[in-house]
């Protein structure tokens, strides 16, 4: 080979043995405790799973990312998810939890107003675990007693706080659940007990009120006059007769409740059975536990509906009448 043929090679591979050794160099990155959150879709290049490293601040360079992962051969075996992992880690490190799926976690949010029968399928969904194993820790006694559920209460219905939850991969149906039941406990202040002596409610009591007035409320500071009113109810020893109690009776969503729904045969049904229902009907957020520990100063006994979602309240049963003629025009 001539010299003027070998030059161009050697050139080459000294440029090559180079950017490896800037890439090497590099990799070694600088671990911080900050995380960050970074979602790699199903069927994503490496090209746009490292521009998403390099923009949550993962990896400070995706070209020389990628390049390391060519070199290191791990640039086709990365998994799908949603990833937490630490900025600045190393480039080694960062490609071994994509490789493996070491730090995949499965985000979930419960909506305030969701009853088990929808949290139980979130959650199989999001885990990937069995609706059995679901069901199994959504009824554990140990669980229930923690919450100081009545005997009677089948489910942790009303104790799985709504919020946005982010489980590590391998997450347990039972494990998730008792976070939701955790989270409850630390949304629950401890200084709401006394209030409840006023009120006349033990705590399953009034997550269950709590329940029916996250179901009724679409406007956050009508919130404490439907628990004035059904408090009201409660105290001149009137039925509640709140319709989402009878959604639930009837154990599947209806858009309204029409006057042959308000026979259903259940202790559920306020219609027919007088005070509160066994338990809660959902799942109350913090606003309408707190409405129903501090409810407003009213004297209403009434309300109904607008279209807007907003509600008009009654002292009498005349005016609730009239009121409801006034809409409905």
């Amino acid at each position: 080979m001539t010299l003027t043929r070998w030059l161009p090679r050697f050139s080459f591979n000294m440029r090559w043995g180079f950017l490896s050794l800037i890439v090497v160099l590099c990799a070694c990155g600088e671990r911080t405790t900050d995380e960050k959150r970074v979602l790699i879709p199903p069927g994503s290049t490496f090209r746009a799973a490292a521009e998403s490293l390099a923009a949550e601040h993962v990896v400070s360079s995706p070209r020389l990312f990628r390049i390391y992962a060519k070199l290191t051969h791990q640039d086709r075996a990365i998994k799908p998810g949603t990833y937490v992992l630490p900025k600045g880690s190393s480039w080694g490190s960062t490609l071994d939890a994509l490789t493996h799926g070491r730090g995949l976690v499965h985000t979930v949010t419960i909506p305030e107003g969701w009853e088990v029968a929808e949290i139980g399928p979130a959650l199989t969904h999001a885990l990937g675990v069995s609706a059995d194993s679901v069901t199994d820790a959504l009824r554990d006694s140990a669980l229930r007693a923690e919450v100081n559920a009545p005997d009677e209460a089948e489910t942790l219905e009303g104790y799985l706080f709504p919020d946005t939850y982010q489980f590590p991969d391998g997450t347990t149906a039972h494990q998730a659940i008792t976070e939701m039941v955790h989270e409850f406990e630390h949304a629950w202040k401890p200084e709401w007990n006394a209030k409840l002596d006023s009120l006349g409610l033990t705590r399953h009591q009034a997550v269950t009120l709590a329940s029916i007035v996250e179901k009724e409320a679409r406007v956050d500071d009508e919130r404490p006059i439907i628990a004035a009113v059904y408090l009201n109810r409660l105290q001149k020893h009137m039925p509640l007769q709140a319709d989402p109690t009878v959604q639930y009776a009837l154990g599947h969503h209806v858009e309204r409740v029409h006057y042959k729904d308000l026979g259903v045969n259940s202790p559920y049904n306020t219609y027919k059975h007088p005070g509160l229902p066994p338990g809660p009907i959902a799942s109350p957020g913090a606003a309408s536990l707190y409405a129903v520990v501090v409810p407003a100063q009213v004297p209403y006994l009434y309300f109904v509906a607008r279209p807007d979602g907003h509600h008009e309240f009654s002292e009498t049963f005349s005016e609730h009448k009239e009121a409801r003629r006034s809409i409905s025009r």
